[in-house]
């Protein structure tokens, strides 16, 4: 017989472990509704409740009404769950590894101008919707909050935190950190934009791709511009094959 599978307190795992399972059949298995759930994990429909209104809470699943066969009867019509995107993304992704493939294949067939080229391309799409704003703001300072808010807004995670010689700029996620390991081009290309967005020479002194905790970049504010005159410095390296 079904049973309630709420733990006691202190047993999270436990919960986790069957939010884990309720997830997978989701995915396997979905659209199914909460009573197919219940019956193929051998658990209560209140346990299977819980568990999907907490993944539907985190984006991680959705509901929708089951098609009707047959005339309606009475009472709310059935619904069925199926995982989103973010959901499906807790039993990961091959986008890393094809992303590098890709990368690869691009370096062998038109060289490292070609990658540069990309890395290029891709960081002025990712920072093209707010530049204008970061352009516009008055100070510096200014300047470097502007551009950690857009970073932010792109999944970055970014602060800007004051220095004694300037402005530290954080970035404490990283969504290609991965690929970024193989590929330091992507780096080096955002430290440039970030040089010529803020209208000025920057450093960066640390990246999640080369195992730091944030990628850092100093920001002086007292230096002059240097957009067309130095080309900014970074740390990154390729590491020899």
């Amino acid at each position: 017989m079904p049973v309630d599978v709420r733990p006691p307190e202190g047993a999270s795992a436990g919960e986790g472990r069957t939010r884990e399972a309720v997830a997978r059949l989701l995915m396997e298995q979905g659209p199914i509704t909460a009573a197919a759930v219940a019956a193929e994990l051998e658990l209560s429909a209140a346990a299977v409740r819980r568990h999907l209104d907490a993944l539907i809470a985190d984006g991680e699943a959705d509901a929708r009404e089951a098609p009707r066969r047959g005339p309606r009867g009475r009472g709310r019509p059935a619904r069925q769950y199926l995982l989103t995107d973010a959901g499906r993304a807790r039993f990961g992704h091959g986008y890393d590894e094809l992303a590098v493939a890709a990368l690869q294949y691009l370096a062998e067939h038109g060289g490292e101008a070609a990658v540069r080229g990309f890395a290029r391309t891709r960081v002025d799409a990712l920072l093209a919707s707010g530049a204008q704003q970061v352009a516009a703001a008055s100070r510096p300072d200014a300047k470097a909050e502007a551009l950690a808010a857009l970073l932010t807004a792109r999944g970055y995670a970014a602060q800007a935190r004051e220095s004694r010689t300037g402005v530290q700029l954080c970035q404490h996620h990283c969504p290609v950190a991965h690929v970024a390991a193989a590929f330091p081009e992507l780096c080096e290309a955002e430290t440039q934009a970030f040089a010529a967005l803020l209208g000025t020479h920057v450093q960066r002194l640390a990246t999640i791709a080369r195992g730091d905790s944030a990628c850092t970049t100093h920001v002086p504010l007292d230096a002059p511009d240097f957009r067309r005159k130095h080309e900014p410095t970074t740390t990154v390296r390729r590491e020899d094959a």
